[in-house]
């Protein structure tokens, strides 16, 4: 009975947020406590609740303090460099700038960290497609993807699970799927590819001049407090003066020579960079100390010095006092971050009343157990294949710790009964991330459509195809290279 309701609760939900027929943080609350009482367990709400809150309290302060960090960054100027030499990459040309959102996701994702990735990658990405007017779905589809392929980092989080959950050594684990993880990457550079000729053949092939008209609106990112939805939360929308002059370039004005001069073209070039050069924001004085002070935290964050949140918390408080040491400007900071900070843990604190339910009424179990029965006794030599098929719908549906400290030792064990090694299992057991970034129960996704501007099942309803043909795509390159 629980199997089914458990079953029958995530597809509920999933079903009424992809129609839109309820908002992701209302479904995230209603639907586990209607099927909390559904259960008969209506009276341990609250306790199942608070559990889930208390489970996740850590994970929502981190994401507050990151948004406002990376978001002072942002403001400051530290990202401008890399943002420019991606747009000059990029230029108009929709192709490039959809595979420039996958390596940029890729890099980014070196730090370990989904919600730092995707603020980064958002931030710099979202003038270009706004502008251009690209499909946001392709941006945060192409990101999750790319991310949930270098989610599977040692200091990512599933490698280390699954190398705790069996005694096993990390590196022996991530260090021989690196051939069938560089193939998933290939494949997301790939789709990127596709989705970019496919965003190019409906908007055009584009010139940047084309794109500047007259009187045109340009996103600007970084600019003053009041947008703090667009990019990283600090972008505003700012009139574009027509362009003026006697060459005429691109755009058949003055002598109509058309093909324009080089300086104009330099002057295209400059203005179609997506940041606000002259923002008040910006500390040019104080970018070694903030790229020093960036370094540091993510080293610290990769060597586990101290716990992320009070990393995130310390770093973001000594961002505002040395970039802005008066109290009006700090506020003011903190006043252009606030949209986000509240719609991301806002969305935390729902999915712990999700995951709190999910655990407490013993749904997750009664599902990882009936999925173990269910596996006929003639794919036992098969089972580091089983273990990769299932970890693409379970670690959707599930959270990483629910997947790979509650079923993968029964996968483990039931491999081991008929000569499967526990590497093989817990390297098969990776290949499901690509999908699991784009899990409701996942708080970084929550980070990425709510900057992007996106539904959350406009997201789902894009990326859930694409993410499991990655998938397939590693645990495919996996078995051809004889790693599972």
């Amino acid at each position: 009975m629980l199997t089914i309701l458990g079953f029958t609760m995530i597809a509920t939900f999933l079903v009424l947020i992809m129609l839109k027929k309820m908002s992701p943080i209302a479904a995230l609350v209603l639907i586990p406590a209607l099927f909390c009482v559904f259960v008969g367990k209506g009276a341990k709400l609250g306790d199942y609740v608070i559990d889930g809150v208390t489970s996740l309290a850590p994970t929502a302060a981190m994401l507050m303090f990151a948004i406002v960090y990376f978001g002072v960054m942002i403001d400051v100027g530290l990202f401008d460099p890399i943002v420019r030499g991606i747009l000059k990459f990029c230029k108009a040309d929709p192709l490039r700038i959809v595979v420039g959102t996958a390596v940029l996701a890729a890099i980014v994702s070196l730090d370990g960290d989904g919600s730092t990735t995707f603020m980064i990658t958002v931030s710099a990405m979202y003038p270009l497609y706004k502008r251009l007017k690209m499909s946001l779905v392709v941006m945060t589809g192409v990101a999750a993807m790319a991310n949930g392929v270098m989610n599977t980092l040692p200091w990512g989080g599933p490698t280390a699970r699954a190398a705790t959950a069996l005694k096993l050594d990390a590196s022996d684990i991530f260090v021989p799927m690196i051939p069938a993880l560089a193939v998933g990457l290939l494949g997301v550079l790939a789709l990127s590819y596709v989705l970019g000729r496919r965003e190019r053949k409906r908007l055009g092939v584009l010139t940047l001049d084309e794109v500047l008209e007259p009187e045109t609106e340009t996103v600007l990112v970084g600019a003053g407090a009041g947008a703090s939805g667009d990019g990283a939360g600090a972008a505003t929308v700012a009139k574009k003066a027509a362009r003026t002059g006697g060459s005429g370039s691109g755009a058949g004005t003055g002598t109509g020579t058309g093909t324009g001069t080089d300086a104009d073209l330099s002057e295209a070039d400059d203005d179609f960079q997506g940041l606000d050069p002259q923002r008040a924001t910006l500390r040019p004085k104080l970018y070694w100390f903030n790229a020093l002070l960036t370094v540091t935290l993510l080293t610290a964050m990769i060597m586990e010095w101290l716990p992320i949140p009070v990393l995130f918390l310390l770093g973001a408080a000594l961002a505002l006092t040395v970039n802005f040491p008066h109290m009006p400007d700090q506020k003011a900071r903190l006043g252009a971050h606030a949209e986000n900070v509240l719609n991301v843990s806002g969305m935390v604190f729902a999915a712990a009343v999700f995951t709190g339910v999910l655990q407490g009424t013993g749904m997750v179990d009664h599902m990882s157990k009936w999925l173990v029965s269910n596996i006929p006794d003639g794919m036992g030599p098969h089972m580091a294949l089983v273990t990769g098929v299932l970890s693409i719908p379970l670690t959707y549906f599930m959270s990483n710790d629910g997947f790979y400290f509650g079923v993968l030792p029964v996968l483990a064990e039931a491999g081991q009964a008929h000569g499967v090694s526990s590497l093989e299992i817990a390297r098969a057991s990776l290949v499901g991330q690509p999908l699991h970034m784009s899990s409701p129960l996942v708080p970084a996704v929550y980070v990425l459509v709510g900057m992007a501007k996106v539904e959350f099942g406009d997201h789902t309803r894009f990326v859930v195809k694409w993410a499991a043909l990655t998938s397939l795509v590693v645990l495919g390159a996996g078995i051809l290279f004889g790693i599972i």
